[in-house]
């Protein structure tokens, strides 16, 4: 298996991208690890002790946070990011990593890797944590903001195969992101997918509200990438606030700091079952190619789990099987 990574991607590039990149190589020495960059910024971080499969794809520019996606794809071909999906496209790789600029991620699957035959709308699918520690695979939460009826069913078939073969669910249930679970609550677009994937091959169990994600109401939850947008970024703010004030709370007298003191183990557990990388990065599903969207913030722990969440997809033809589905190969 050959992994690209782009190591001038995310908040800290290339230092932590690298770093991350080692330990994944150290760990799965059956794996080659395409670095992606400026080898003069790269070089430098390997040390003395550089793993036999790890090795630097020369790119010369870099795609940044300001930039516009589909305008900085095209202009600048030499980007690491650009360059890593070239290498997918051309199949000198198995599948690429970044944690660089979301739209541009997405730009260069459609522009450069191409989508799957069949696939109209590719969806950007990370997992959101859930206090059973399993967390729910969620599609799309903002590669799209618009969807039809029938991008939310290919949605479904995908979310449903990526728990299948990367996480081992039997049979994983697919619930629709919804007002309501009545069968009839919604607007237009989800009235219609509640008919689609109801009929669909896939285990679907009904609407769902999003007060119950965190419970795990669900293994895959299907919504557009407005609403489930907006879905995330609320619940990234209510734990912001709530961790928050349980810190304020605890620093009022020696009493709360003492409670504190005795507390700290089950904060810190709680923390971590909220964090984001513990789960790796979401993958563009519905591309011709295996693409994951490492998170902006990504340090080494997250970096190695989105090499073996790739490695994992790599080993169970996760595309292939997207394809056969799709177009009923």
């Amino acid at each position: 298996m050959r992994i690209a990574i782009d190591a001038m991607g995310g908040d800290h590039a290339p230092g932590l991208i690298v770093a991350g990149a080692l330990e994944a190589a150290r760990e799965w020495q059956d794996t080659e690890l395409l670095l992606v960059g400026d080898p003069a910024a790269i070089e430098p971080l390997l040390g003395d002790r550089k793993p036999a499969n790890v090795k630097i794809v020369e790119a010369s520019e870099v795609i940044g946070p300001e930039d516009e996606p589909v305008r900085a794809v095209r202009r600048k071909k030499g980007a690491s990011m650009v360059v890593a999906g070239r290498l997918v496209k051309e199949k000198e790789a198995d599948a690429m990593l970044s944690a660089g600029n979301t739209g541009a991620l997405m730009a260069t699957g459609l522009l450069v890797v191409g989508r799957l035959e069949g696939i109209e709308r590719p969806a950007l699918a990370p997992m959101m944590p859930t206090m059973d520690d399993v967390g729910v695979l969620a599609l799309d939460l903002g590669a799209n903001m618009d969807a039809k009826p029938e991008h939310l069913l290919q949605y479904a078939i995908m979310g449903s195969l990526y728990r299948a073969k990367v996480h081992g669910i039997d049979k994983p249930r697919i619930g629709l992101l919804n007002v309501g679970t009545e069968a009839k609550k919604g607007n237009e677009t989800t009235k219609a997918a509640y008919d689609l994937l109801a009929e669909a091959p896939i285990h679907f169990i009904g609407n769902v509200e999003s007060r119950d994600v965190l419970n795990r109401n669900c293994d895959v939850l299907i919504c557009d990438g407005f609403a489930g947008n907006i879905m995330l970024k609320a619940m990234e703010g209510a734990a912001g606030t709530i961790f928050t004030a349980l810190k304020d709370a605890f620093g009022q007298s020696v009493m709360t700091k003492l409670a504190a003191a005795i507390m700290l183990p089950r904060l810190k557990a709680l923390k971590k079952k909220m964090d984001y990388k513990e789960h790796g990065g979401a993958p563009l599903l519905g591309l011709d190619g295996l693409v994951v969207k490492c998170h902006g913030s990504s340090d080494v722990v997250a970096v190695k789990n989105a090499v073996r969440q790739a490695r994992i997809a790599i080993q169970n033809k996760l595309v292939d099987s997207i394809a056969a589905e799709i177009n009923g190969k």
